[in-house]
């Protein structure tokens, strides 16, 4: 922002140069004219002091000529090259009124009718973004610049998403279909958004959203997967192995999700067999993972008490986001906790579904599960592990 008032100020320099040169011009003009008549005065004065003379029998007629004639030539040489006064029409006061009034006027019609805020948000949208809390701020701002934006509110949502804040989200949704109108991948994102804010109960709303988004878009993939959830949750998995299996063809192949989306149908065809009665199936142990968190000696100092911490299982290989996750302070370190498939982070998405997992602890002052300032990291074990794991939280996160 600072270039463009920089650049604004040399424009509005260069204008007023324009009126002011003129009247700057116009005060030497007059200085021409004071010495050309103080000249002429001194000339007359000459001439009248050698008629003096003359009358007093001092000079004779000759030299009262060549007397006049001196005075002459040397007034002539002191108005050689001087200009022939011009005839201004403005005056000073007009030039001088606009020079103040100008800036002021400019100024004031770009405060009102510019667009200042959407140059600085340019100018941000071009430098990447140091978190996820600081592109939510961005596009907040960008909202309030412009809040008929479906794209930008659109964008919001996500970021909202993102940041486990799924009421928020909702609302911008809303706004974004008002806008845009009910576009399947909208109305989608705003059944998702529904189903998180009500603490991932299903509800009519979120029903008839899906309905909606997938009667325009059979392919509507947050729809999918947000009935496959529903109809798991009822035990028809017949019917959720289907939304999955519909989901799972519009993934491109190497998509991180498609492994967990698999783990979901699995374990739907484990339960939609056990409940036709085929033969039984010993039940697998259940997945429980302790781990002692604590915090390395030399952080003592730089993380504060009240600094969030994250402690979560992830899948070693498959989707970055957390299986299972636990938060407490960094004031409790060290602390023992344990992760179980009651701590998943999304139905579809546990523990038990995955043969090997890691265990971090990240320490977030934002409170970002996804990024902080400290990282413990272990490294890949079975989820069935029985012994109590050690995080050490010594590195920064990167």
């Amino acid at each position: 922002m600072t270039e463009f008032w920089l650049g604004a100020g040399l424009l509005l320099l260069a204008a007023l140069g324009f009126l002011l040169i003129p009247i700057l011009r116009g005060r030497g003009r007059q200085q021409e004219e004071d010495r050309t008549a103080l000249n002429v005065a001194l000339y007359q004065e000459r001439v009248a002091e050698l008629a003096a003379q003359q009358a007093a029998g001092v000079l004779d007629a000759g030299q009262l000529a060549n007397g006049r004639d001196e005075a002459a030539r040397e007034l002539l040489a002191d108005t050689e090259g001087a200009e022939a006064p011009r005839q201004g029409h403005l005056g000073k006061a007009l030039p001088l009124l606009a020079a103040l009034l100008v800036p002021v006027l400019g100024l004031g019609m770009y405060l009102h009718f510019g667009a200042a805020d959407k140059v600085e948000l340019t100018r941000e949208f071009a430098e990447a973004p140091k978190s996820m809390q600081e592109m939510t701020a961005r596009l907040e701002r960008a909202v309030q610049a412009q809040p008929d934006s479906a794209e930008g509110l659109y964008f919001l949502g996500r970021a909202y998403m993102a940041d486990q804040r799924p009421a928020d989200a909702a609302k911008i949704f809303e706004r974004a279909v008002a806008l845009a109108g009910r576009q399947p991948e909208l109305l989608g994102q705003w059944a998702q958004a529904l189903y998180f804010a009500a603490d991932k109960q299903w509800n009519g709303q979120v029903q008839g959203l899906t309905d909606e988004a997938l009667k325009a878009d059979p392919n509507e993939v947050t729809s999918l997967g947000l009935r496959g959830i529903a109809a798991f949750e009822g035990e028809r998995y017949q019917e959720a192995i289907d939304y999955w299996q519909r989901l799972l063809a519009q993934l491109p192949e190497g998509d991180a999700s498609r492994a967990a989306l698999q783990g979901g149908i699995d374990r739907a065809a484990e339960k939609l067999q056990g409940a036709a009665g085929s033969t039984p199936q010993s039940t697998p142990l259940a997945v429980r993972l302790k781990v002692r968190v604590e915090l390395a000696a030399a952080l003592k100092d730089k993380v504060q008490p009240g600094d969030t911490v994250f402690i979560f299982a992830r899948a070693s290989s498959g989707p970055p986001m957390p299986l299972a996750a636990k938060r407490v302070t960094a004031g409790q370190l060290p602390i023992e906790v344990e992760l179980s498939d009651a701590d998943a982070m999304m139905a579809q998405m546990k523990l038990s579904d995955f043969s090997e997992v890691q265990l971090v602890a990240r320490v977030s002052r934002a409170g970002q599960p996804t990024q902080g300032e400290w990282i413990g990291q272990g490294k890949p074990l079975s989820s069935r592990t029985q012994a109590t794991q050690h995080l050490t939280i010594d590195s920064p996160d990167r």
